[in-house]
């Protein structure tokens, strides 16, 4: 992938993680971009009551990972990264 072709998915990625953003916020969490590599591996934070739950891998995986893959095609996972 280009490093335009990454900034335009990165676009895509931010803009759906805003989508989800309110879902996690009703329960005191929330998620944050960090960074995507150029094999469409999206790393992001948990924060809030997401960053501690014993539910946050399956919120990761079935939530959040399922949504963006939906949605943008070129996003092929999603991993959680602690700052």
């Amino acid at each position: 992938m280009t490093d335009q072709e990454k900034q335009a998915v990165e676009i895509k990625v931010k803009n759906a993680l805003e989508q989800i953003r309110p879902y996690l916020q009703q329960d005191g969490g929330d998620v944050e971009y960090v960074d995507m590599t150029n094999e469409g591996v999206v790393m992001v934070t948990l924060l809030g009551h997401c960053g501690s739950c014993p539910h946050a891998l399956m919120t990761l995986k079935q939530g959040i990972e399922t949504a963006l893959k939906n949605a943008i095609p070129e996003v092929k996972c999603v991993e959680r990264v602690t700052l």
